[in-house]
């Protein structure tokens, strides 16, 4: 059963307002974590306008730190704390002073440490229930009790929200009965094993907060500034779109509900695992909406948090998986391609300080959700924290994507090619459709699958009976279904994939033809 869903209109946003008590926005909560040193947490809420705020923060009865803020006409207060060490547990209390009332509102059995945001559509959605493994998961969910889980409900705005309209799960403590509440439904599944690596690696507290959608493009989950910078209007009317099932589609509304509200917290980093949606929606225009968001919402996270947030926090996302739908046109690939803004890997110039799990040889012909829907969440949620450790822990010689390619040699003479990667690589089977040379440009690229006969080192060799002399272009798993399970052709020695390119001879350095 899916979560009730809940459009909010602009007229209801501060109806509530006329009576206002002291309290903190509504996620936050008991368990939950803040983001710790060397960044500063923030803690916010409401009260009565003109009063004084007093914020502690305390441990076993002994004072940790005070911090005191006014609450402001709108009715809002706001406090930075100093910076945290990781640990915990902590009760931090607001106390309010107005004209000789006091009241107090209280935080229990809050930690810091790293706090992560998760979001996206279905394959984010995903509950820890619906993958492989599942029984098992969730009764290990127990031996984590400080990785702690907060799902947003499914709400949609016309205008941006100030805290969340519904919350499915307040900040918890895991447990199989919260990890599992039904297909689809809550916590996301790669966003918790996720989070479970990371404290297994760290061994400090894990904050992770699930705001996902099913069938939901990237243009819902996008603000107005980062729409208009990839020339798209904001004014398409409420769920325009060729898809009617899913999610919203109308541009901003999730970014407006369900993004927006957390600006002001302090957070790590955000994974992203979306992308099916655009495949038939602006599907070439996701090159430049992808760049725009992660801009976007670095620049609204970093000054909504008062800069506490880092302005090139990290960000990860999944390459798309596949789906079994042998469509005639090739969206997923250029989608595969767009989700790196057209260079085939992350990070890179237009999306610094990011990283991609490739999924392309996790395909599931046999989930009963659909292939589009592929059970190993498990893989996925590893390979995001191979690139985690790598871009946002610092751990530089860390391997954490896969072989790609650096040059393309041609010898028109013999027939072959000679790709060579960036790292050793592992040829796991022979194949002769996964390569394709571009034989003839004229009106567009003839495709026509190539060979491979043999790898060496760093290289790969294929035969090109097809057009020896004229090879204007090579591309490799440019297919909606490039490879069965865990069965690509090529993968580093790390045991990660190679991901999918595309790369043309003309004007290209790479290239040497002889």
């Amino acid at each position: 059963m899916a979560s009730p869903r809940l459009f909010l209109a602009p007229v209801l946003l501060f109806a509530w307002s006329a009576g206002t008590q002291l309290r903190f926005a509504n996620y936050y909560g008991d368990h939950m974590v803040l983001q710790k040193e060397p960044s500063c947490a923030i803690v916010w809420g409401y009260g009565t306008p003109g009063a004084d705020i007093t914020v502690t923060v305390s441990q076993e009865q002994n004072f940790t730190m005070k911090e005191i803020a006014e609450v402001r006409a709108d009715f809002k207060w706001k406090v930075i704390l100093s910076p945290m060490a990781s640990g915990g547990p902590y009760k931090i209390e607001a106390n309010q002073s107005y004209k000789q009332e006091v009241s107090n509102v209280t935080l229990n059995d809050v930690y810091f440490g790293d706090v992560w945001l998760c979001s996206g559509q279905s394959n984010m959605e995903m509950t820890v229930s619906q993958i492989f493994n599942a029984r098992q998961e969730l009764a290990e969910a127990k031996n984590y009790s400080l990785v702690r889980v907060f799902s947003a409900a499914l709400v949609e705005s016309d205008a941006e929200l100030e805290e969340l309209g519904a919350i499915d799960l307040p900040w918890s403590v895991p447990t199989a009965g919260n990890l599992g509440h039904g297909d689809f439904r809550y916590f996301s599944a790669v966003c918790w094993l996720f989070g479970r690596h990371l404290y297994s690696e760290l061994q400090h507290p894990i904050g992770l907060i699930d705001s996902t959608w099913g069938g939901t493009p990237i243009e819902a989950w996008s603000s107005n500034r980062a729409l208009h910078a990839c020339g798209l209007s904001v004014d398409t009317k409420r769920n325009l779109s060729l898809d009617p099932i899913g999610g919203p589609k109308s541009p901003s509304v999730l970014w407006n509900a369900m993004i927006h509200p957390f600006v002001n917290l302090t957070l790590k980093g955000v994974i992203w695992y979306q992308g099916e949606a655009n495949t038939i929606m602006n599907t070439d225009l996701y090159n430049c909406t992808f760049p725009a968001l992660i801009e976007d919402w670095r620049k609204a996270f970093h000054e909504g948090s008062q800069r506490q947030t880092q302005l090139y926090f990290p960000f990860g996302f999944v390459q798309l998986c596949t789906d079994r739908r042998v469509a005639p046109d090739d969206n997923f690939p250029r989608i595969r391609w767009h989700q790196t803004a057209d260079f085939g890997y992350a990070p890179n110039k237009k999306m610094p300080n990011t990283f991609m799990a490739v999924t392309i040889d996790l395909g599931d012909d046999h989930s009963p959700y659909g292939s589009i829907h592929p059970r190993d969440k498990q893989t996925v949620a590893y390979r995001l924290f191979l690139g985690a450790l790598a871009v946002a822990y610092d751990k530089k010689r860390l391997v954490f994507q896969g072989p790609y390619p650096q040059t393309v040699q041609v010898d028109a003479h013999l027939g072959l090619l000679k790709v060579t990667y960036n790292e050793p690589i592992e040829l796991r089977q022979l194949s002769e459709e996964i390569f394709e040379v571009c034989c003839s440009e004229q009106p567009v690229c003839k495709w026509t699958p190539v060979s491979i006969k043999a790898s060496l080192y760093f290289s790969v060799f294929l035969l090109n009976i097809a057009c020896p002399r004229t090879v204007l272009g090579l591309r490799y798993a440019w297919m909606e279904w490039p490879c069965e399970y865990m069965l690509c052709p090529l993968y580093n020695l790390q045991n990660l994939p190679a991901p999918p390119f595309i790369t043309f001879a003309k004007n290209n350095p790479a290239w040497i033809v002889w």
